[in-house]
């Protein structure tokens, strides 16, 4: 967990290749953008949280929920997102975003409280990408540790070569006009988080390739 920099494998075979670029807010020494990726058998638990404001007070909710998820990476997103609650109540709560990879389904589900974006691009044959090969997460809105609104996951299919992007609000929008998917996901999200990375907040980018199935 944290920003660890530098493209990543998980699984064997390799089930996904991921970045992280983050960056506190300016002056700050702590974030409260963290990202846990855990693998279980079969499958990756990919998950982008962003505690309320920034500083010490922000952080510590976000490694209260990060710390929630440890040992619970096989568990259906929804769960992890009520667990997430109950054990962040004492803290001023997070934001958060939540993708499980399902290997041998070939899907991904997923499901957001809150404003971490997540998306999900498919490359073109000249590897970039269009809108008509984009999906959106839907986020509900609330705060998890304070009020969850009612959830719901969603399941979609995925493809070798599609690419997962979860930013927090420290990302401004518009960095679709300048990817090129088929560069490393840690240049990608270097690139998005050096271009589009806001100076008022927290910021962090995380971008997971899929590699199951055939290319």
């Amino acid at each position: 967990m944290g920003a660890v920099r530098g493209d990543k494998l998980i699984g064997s075979p390799p089930l996904i290749q991921w970045g992280v670029a983050a960056r506190p807010f300016p002056g700050q020494t702590v974030s409260g953008d963290l990202h846990v990726v855990r693998p279980f058998p079969d499958g990756v638990l990919v998950v982008v949280i962003d505690g309320l404001g920034h500083g010490y007070d922000a952080a510590a909710a976000a490694k209260t929920v990060s710390a929630a998820l440890e040992g619970h990476a096989h568990e259906p997103p929804i769960s992890q997102l009520r667990r997430s609650h109950e054990e962040s109540r004492k803290t001023r709560g997070v934001v958060m975003s939540v993708a499980s990879f399902n290997a041998p389904d070939g899907t991904m589900t997923w499901i957001g409280v809150g404003n971490v974006e997540g998306m999900l691009l498919r490359p073109d044959a000249d590897g970039r990408t269009t809108r008509k090969r984009e999906k959106g997460l839907i986020t509900r809105a609330g705060v998890v540790g304070y009020q969850l609104p009612t959830l719901r996951e969603t399941e979609i299919s995925v493809n070798w070569g599609d690419n997962l992007i979860f930013t927090t609000d420290g990302i401004s929008g518009g960095f679709m006009e300048h990817l090129t998917l088929s560069d490393p996901p840690q240049q990608i999200a270097d690139r998005i988080l050096e271009r589009h990375g806001k100076a008022t907040d927290d910021a962090l980018v995380l971008v997971a390739r899929y590699l199951g199935g055939a290319p």
